[in-house]
């Protein structure tokens, strides 16, 4: 069991210590260009985060470029300038998210909270050398956003645009399906686990920087450790896995 952590530590670093490399968020060049410039549209970043519930990932981060090249503005301003009405209206005429009145809402409710409380920059929720539990924290206060949300947003910012932060302590590990089915798998958790027990469990194993499991299994949940027929042999862990398989 030690060999396993281990190796999934070591493997999480490494994803960590990478030099900065664009996300594919969505595989469309043009609006992962604008989710990967936190610099100068750090609300896009921001809004597809919250945007991001029961729906495929790649859909939800590309709400605010179709928002965006609707109103053919892609600054905050433009954003600002969109009534609730005004996006209950573009989020069902184009069927933006499974949810279009709630998510609209929620959309229109993190503008006006960017505005109020960030002045108008979203950068304002992460930059500064923050603690780690101050950034979930805010995220947290966006309508919609739930630890899931803000701990996969924070972990973002700091293992991919290295955001400086003053610890990795209260990164948890996001309580996605593929990482549940890998930690249920490899015998960490117990089956039919609770998020609360997984998100336990990887503070346990590595109480400084929990998230550091996120990115690698959910890596191997998606590519080898699959729901049906599992690609076992492919895994970098097969020597160490339990295989509890369903």
């Amino acid at each position: 069991m030690e060999i396993l952590i281990s190796r999934l530590i070591e493997k999480g670093e490494e994803l960590f210590n990478k030099p900065f490399v664009p996300i594919k968020f969505t595989k469309e060049p043009e609006v992962d260009e604008i989710l990967n410039d936190i610099d100068n549209y750090p609300h896009q970043f921001l809004l597809a985060c919250v945007m991001d519930r029961q729906i495929k990932a790649e859909r939800a981060w590309k709400i605010p470029f179709v928002i965006s090249k609707k109103i053919n503005d892609f600054s905050f301003s433009g954003f600002l300038n969109l009534s609730e009405k005004d996006l209950l209206d573009l989020f069902q005429t184009n069927s933006l998210h499974r949810f279009n009145e709630t998510m609209a809402i929620c959309f229109y409710r993190a503008i006006q909270k960017i505005n109020h409380e960030y002045k108008k920059n979203a950068s304002l929720i992460w930059s500064g050398n923050q603690r780690s539990a101050t950034i979930v924290r805010r995220f947290l206060q966006f309508d919609g956003v739930g630890v899931k949300i803000a701990t996969m947003a924070t972990n973002i910012l700091a293992r991919e645009f290295k955001v400086p932060m003053q610890d990795k302590i209260c990164i948890d590990i996001s309580p996605d399906v593929q990482v549940k089915r890998v930690f249920t798998r490899l015998g960490l958790i117990s089956k039919n686990a609770s998020n609360e027990e997984l998100i336990y469990c990887a503070r346990e194993l590595n109480p400084s920087y929990p998230g550091v499991f996120d990115l690698s299994t959910w890596e191997i949940g998606r590519q080898w450790c699959r729901p049906v027929n599992p690609n076992c042999n492919e895994c970098f862990l097969v020597k160490v896995c339990k295989k509890i398989l369903d």
